[in-house]
């Protein structure tokens, strides 16, 4: 069995702190762009049993529900298991009522990109203020759920970070992701200089907090309650074989690692591939050992 990651890198703004959005919605590119990830999936895809199912982006939550209609239909192709755990990525602002009746009947875990509920670093970050009712709307169609938190900015105090954490277990979501903020090339945080805020006592405090209410911290940034860890994850963490399939995504199929173009015109004229690594024994040994270690439970030295 295997895992699929679907990348979708439209947006509805321009992120100030990543730059894997790579294009601003537009209905003609998002046309054109399925299509050729219908024929990517189509070349690559060997009809393998997907256990996992993930869509990613950008924000995949920002196309219409035409757009969506045409991405599920497109992802037909793929044989997957009757349990198979199936992700969709959102934002906050993109949830409505239409999109969550419809994706209930498409997939079954939602991984919303909160990244924080302080308004100061929405600001900082271009997003709109959080709202909560969204949220709970939907908790009304969805039991697994993923809420994306960021912290290590220079101007937020453990006291601001612990009242994020905490509007998070109030919202009684399953499972936590989160990360501290890394300062990607190209984007304007980086090209303003901006320096973020590296301190253990962030990491101690989120762990701490997290275990008293009965999350497990399974992974290096992954916090789940019992039976919520994200099968999807683990299968990076475990080593396991994965496609990755659009713009700028990365697979892992046989003893090959690749790498999908980050160049829109070279991906919508049919050059998927940048770069593809052929692992020697060895380096599939290096991969296991890393990859283990970021898992509380380690590598499976049988296994190993």
């Amino acid at each position: 069995m295997i895992s699929v990651y679907i990348h979708l890198p439209f947006c509805n703004n321009i992120c100030t702190y990543c730059d894997f959005c790579k294009v601003y919605k537009n209905d003609e590119w998002i046309s054109r762009y399925l299509e050729v990830l219908e024929d990517e999936i189509k070349k690559y895809y060997k009809k393998e049993k997907v256990k996992t199912l993930y869509f990613g982006g950008g924000t995949p939550s920002c196309l219409e529900i035409n757009q969506l209609i045409k991405l599920f239909d497109i992802t037909k192709i793929f044989d997957l298991t009757t349990d198979a755990e199936i992700t969709f990525e959102c934002n906050v602002e993109d949830i409505t009522l239409e999109k969550l009746e419809f994706l209930s009947t498409k997939v079954n875990r939602l991984s919303i990109g909160v990244q924080s509920f302080n308004n100061k670093i929405l600001r900082l970050l271009g997003r709109k203020e959080i709202d909560i009712e969204k949220i709970l709307l939907a908790k009304k169609y969805f039991d697994n759920i993923n809420i994306d938190l960021m912290y290590g900015f220079n101007d937020i105090s453990l006291k601001d970070f612990k009242e994020d954490i905490f509007k998070f277990l109030k919202l009684g979501i399953p499972h936590l992701s989160a990360y501290n903020l890394i300062l990607e090339s190209h984007t304007k945080l980086y090209i303003d200089g901006y320096k973020g805020n590296i301190d253990d006592k962030f990491d101690i405090l989120l762990e701490e907090i997290l275990n008293n209410n009965g999350y497990k911290h399974y992974e290096v940034s992954n916090f789940a309650l019992n039976g919520y860890e994200s099968r999807h994850n683990l299968t990076y963490w475990n080593n396991e074989h994965y496609y990755g399939f659009g713009l700028g995504a990365s697979g892992y199929i046989g003893n090959i690692r690749y790498d999908n173009t980050r160049s829109l015109n070279k991906y919508l004229n049919g050059q998927y591939r940048f770069c593809e690594n052929s692992l020697d024994r060895n380096e599939i040994l290096q991969n296991e050992f890393i990859l283990g270690l970021r898992k509380t439970e380690g590598i499976n030295k049988k296994f190993f």
